[in-house]
């Protein structure tokens, strides 16, 4: 009978010190769903614009140009926080600097609201966007560093679905807000959650695998026994961080340096080319433009506003199902059978625009199907995944670094869709724009398809080993799950 190598002493000894909470999972849980209120803060701060765009647009004169400059500078601002925020994630831990995004949320998102004109708006929304890049960068970090293995997809993707409530809540906004309000309370009224998680963050535990390159293995499998409810998992998980930890003493692994070693390039490859798809297949796109796309072909203001209600509607609906399936089902499947489905709702939304179809006519409602059908395919599919990636594909020396890298790609690729959306709807047209992004959709399914392998299941130190033996890649015609090639 095969027998378990003993612990190393200093593993048992952590472990023996450790008392397991009678709260740990009300605590995971708790650090979950708190941390995740960044993602709803990033979603309503980037979504609050569709409806206040016209508002804003109104009252400031804006140009095509400013229009796309107010819609584009958070997310000049969030490439910037993703890189800048990854430092901090290194040096000061995920939990401190959770703390101080939220702490950049408010302020930012105060100087929204009392922005006097338009270049004031843009630098404000330039500063908010600092904390949006950066609570996509480390959030989805600190939960994943938080998550045992089986729970990891359905936990970290709690961000996405948080993304979809700000989303909604930023359209109700639009539509309640819009005629007794105006643009500016929808803006401030981000700074609330942001101020609640501020403080609760400080009650939350740290990162284990932060505390325990940083800190000492003691001082994790302390952060560790927080957030498990039994001492064996405890034991296992403590052994693997401490296994890893032996692995990653080469000063060269570390931060940006470790990017650059060739083990590391498939998990580079896939998690960067998965991001830059979240973002370049045309969500946001939809997000920030559909009440401008709808009003210029014809629909009156009321109606596109409410089409973009029923968008941010199905988005929560949908990552909220991907959240609860995406562990299941696995995150390379859910991408390759979602995305085909994106492809097609593109060409027919491509089609009913090329028709020009004036509102209350069947092509309106046909502008208004594939509009929902898209949405329902891409948020339910690469949207859930888009984030997750990032989060568990990295080994822990350089993982700061390479998460501000996916962060940067997924802010990066947003970023030249706002900002060149507009003018390529004039080149195009809005139904050669919509066929333009199913070739992008294609492009995706065959990148998975082609240089993604199936994360689900296994731990981070599973993901890392594979790297390090050469075979985290997708077998084609075989099992493409790490966890069979640890």
């Amino acid at each position: 009978m095969k027998t378990k190598p003993p612990l190393p002493r200093i593993v048992a000894a952590a472990v023996d010190a450790a008392e397991i909470s009678p709260t740990a999972s009300r605590t995971l849980w708790i650090a979950a769903v708190v941390a995740a209120i960044c993602g709803g803060l990033y979603g309503y701060d980037t979504g609050i614009i569709s409806g206040a765009l016209l508002l804003i647009t109104r009252d400031f004169h804006l140009t095509i140009t400013q229009q796309e400059w107010v819609a584009s500078s958070i997310l000049a601002g969030a490439a910037v926080g993703s890189i800048g925020f990854g430092w901090s994630s290194e040096k000061f831990g995920r939990r401190a600097t959770v703390i101080f995004v939220t702490a950049v949320f408010v302020v930012g998102a105060i100087a929204c609201a009392l922005a006097p004109d338009v270049t004031t708006l843009i630098i404000a929304r330039l500063f908010l966007g600092l904390a949006v890049g950066g609570s996509t960068q480390v959030v989805p970090t600190y939960i994943s560093e938080l998550a045992p293995p089986a729970r990891r997809g359905n936990l970290v993707t709690m961000f996405n679905v948080a993304i979809g409530i700000g989303i909604l809540l930023a359209n109700i906004a639009g539509l309640a807000m819009k005629d007794s309000l105006g643009w500016r309370p929808m803006v401030a009224a981000a700074a609330l959650p942001a101020a609640f998680v501020f403080i609760v963050m400080f009650f939350l535990p740290k990162s284990p695998r932060w505390t325990a390159r940083n800190e000492g293995l003691h001082e994790a499998v302390e952060q560790l026994s927080r957030i498990r409810t039994n001492r064996k998992s405890l034991q296992k998980e403590a052994h693997e961080i401490h296994r890893n930890l032996n692995k990653g003493n080469d000063p060269s692994e570390k931060g940006w340096k470790g990017l650059r070693h060739a083990w590391v390039r498939p998990a580079v490859v896939a998690a960067l080319g998965v991001a830059f798809f979240t973002q370049a297949g045309g969500l946001e796109m939809m997000i920030y433009y559909t009440p401008t796309f709808l009003t210029d072909a014809g629909f009156g203001p009321e109606w596109s506003l409410m089409a973009s209600l029923g968008l941010a509607v199905v988005y929560c609906i949908m990552t909220f199902i991907g959240c609860m399936v995406v562990d299941r089902v696995g995150r390379r499947r859910l991408m390759l059978i979602m995305g085909p489905g994106a492809v097609l709702s593109l060409v027919g939304l491509g089609l009913c625009f090329s028709m020009h179809p004036a509102a209350g006519t069947i092509g309106s409602y046909g502008v208004v199907a594939f509009l929902l059908l898209f949405m329902l395919f891409n948020s339910g599919g690469i949207q859930v995944v888009g984030w997750l990636t990032g989060a568990e594909m990295f080994p822990l020396p350089m993982r700061g670094a390479a998460t501000s890298a996916h962060a940067a790609m997924l802010w990066g690729s947003n970023l030249l869709v706002t900002a060149t959306t507009l003018q390529l709807v004039q080149f195009l047209t809005l139904g050669g724009t919509m066929w333009f992004y199913a070739g992008v959709n294609l492009a995706s399914v065959i990148f998975v398809w082609l240089l993604v392998p199936e994360t689900a299941g296994a731990s981070l130190e599973d993901i890392e080993t594979t790297l390090r033996k050469g075979t985290f890649r997708p077998r084609l015609g075989h099992s493409p799950r790490i966890i069979d090639n640890v």
